[in-house]
């Protein structure tokens, strides 16, 4: 299905891309990532004044909302433009205190709308909750270790239980074979049956010399065991920090959503911020408790979920244009390198992958149904994600540099591939739905 945008639609993504244009995000973003928010925040209000988070909040509460699909066209100008802060946080939060009572959301609301206020929400479940995933990359990387801890599982079963299967047939034809030979093998060892009783001697001995460092072995770890709690691995909680999950930019939000079981709370503080994967992305526990705003919502995970699709496709298609531009500049034997075929089919089967992202975005922006927006999800950011390795592959060893704006997006684009859902969790969510509507 194709789908196109309206005038008014086109050309709200072109004053999008003039503003974010001028405002050289890149640096924003390297500023954003030393905790220097100044330049974001005025990023962020000029953001607001063209509407951008209003397009969440419904029009009782000075919004001009709810407009998924104007919403879907802003994130992917976001996501081209490698916009800092908790963009989809910040909706998020909106959708979800549309839910809480008119008067906790007549008190907020309002100031998502204009910009004034600026928040975070961790995300629902394990994938936003120390205890209940591994600590260490979950802190660090939230994006990241979600997907690669579920992938890794499902690879060990296959060989797993294909290996046993093999075995079986070996098993019982070997018992056959082998009959003559071990009761040869048996009658010519016996000559050296002295060697058995060779080993024994030092086989006493040498239990009596390990005793010895046996012993103090045990007598040294205590020490470490003791230590390692107060030097805890990455993505772990030292004692003395929060120990709630972690959220978005929780140093540069004013206002701190904490989802929990029982709904989503107002945090009463977060703590120290850490960096992760995307430079644009900084990660802060935050306390949890608090009070209680809203219920937990569905809907408000499927915004969320759109909107990181949108950005995500808004990323990979930044990418496929810096990367043809690189092609076109760097020559080799003389010629561009991208005249060369097997540049071509890359860039060809990136441009393909985005081209077939975009109409799932904007069709999950019109039904929001959770499974449409899950397969718009994975789509769009494993879109994203294979044509950051092609980037990375066809600028060669620049690509690698931090220095190099290309990071940005690249970086990006594999945090965005796990946020708000990972792949596995997506495609799990589609195929129980069942329901094959484009």
């Amino acid at each position: 299905m194709r789908f196109l945008l309206d005038a008014e639609q086109r050309a709200f993504a072109a004053s999008l891309d003039a503003l974010l244009t001028a405002a050289d995000t890149p640096a924003v973003v390297r500023e954003w990532s030393r905790g220097d928010h100044a330049s974001g925040r005025a990023l962020w209000s000029r953001l607001a004044e063209a509407g951008v988070f209003a397009l969440a909040v419904p029009e009782a509460y000075e919004g001009l909302g709810p407009r998924p699909v104007d919403l879907a066209v802003a994130f992917v100008e976001l996501g081209r433009h490698a916009v800092p802060g908790p963009l989809v946080e910040t909706v998020t939060a909106a959708v979800l205190l549309t839910g809480s009572d008119p008067s906790t959301a007549k008190r907020l609301l309002p100031g998502l709308a204009s910009g004034e206020t600026v928040a975070t929400v961790t995300p629902p479940g394990p994938a936003g909750s120390v205890p209940e995933q591994p600590p260490g990359p979950t802190g660090t990387v939230p994006e990241q270790p979600p997907g690669l801890a579920e992938t890794l599982p499902e690879q060990p079963p296959g060989p797993a239980g294909t290996v046993p299967e093999q075995p079986p047939g070996p098993t019982e034809t070997l018992p056959e074979q082998p009959p003559g030979p071990t009761e040869t093998v048996p009658e010519q060892p016996p000559g050296p049956a002295t060697v058995p009783e060779q080993p024994p001697g030092p086989a006493e001995t040498l239990p009596e010399q390990p005793p010895g460092p046996a012993t103090t072995l045990p007598e040294q770890p205590p020490e470490p065991t003791e230590a390692v709690p107060a030097q805890p691995p990455v993505g772990t909680r030292a004692p003395g920090l929060p120990q709630g999950p972690y959220a978005l930019d929780g140093d540069a939000a004013t206002l701190r959503l904490s989802w929990e079981p029982d709904g989503v709370r107002l945090s009463p503080g977060h703590g120290p911020a850490r960096a992760s994967l995307d430079p644009a992305r900084r990660l802060t526990p935050l306390t949890p408790g608090g009070e209680l705003l809203a219920a937990p919502s569905h809907a408000a995970l499927s915004w969320a979920r759109l909107a990181t699709a949108a950005q995500a496709l808004g990323v990979g298609l930044a990418l496929l244009d810096r990367t043809a531009d690189h092609v076109k500049r760097r020559h080799q034997f003389g010629v561009p390198v991208g005249s060369f075929q097997a540049v071509k089919h890359r860039l060809a089967d990136a441009k393909i992958a985005l081209e077939f992202a975009r109409p799932l975005v904007f069709g999950a922006a019109l039904t929001l149904d959770p499974a449409d927006v899950a397969a718009a999800k994975v789509t769009a950011c494993e879109a994203a994600y294979t044509t950051a390795l092609t980037a990375l592959r066809l600028h060669g060893a620049i690509g690698y540099t931090a220095e190099f704006d290309l990071s940005l997006w690249l970086t990006k684009a594999r945090a965005l591939r796990t946020a708000w859902g990972t792949p596995e969790e997506c495609r799990a969510l589609v195929v129980s739905a069942g329901d094959l509507r484009w």
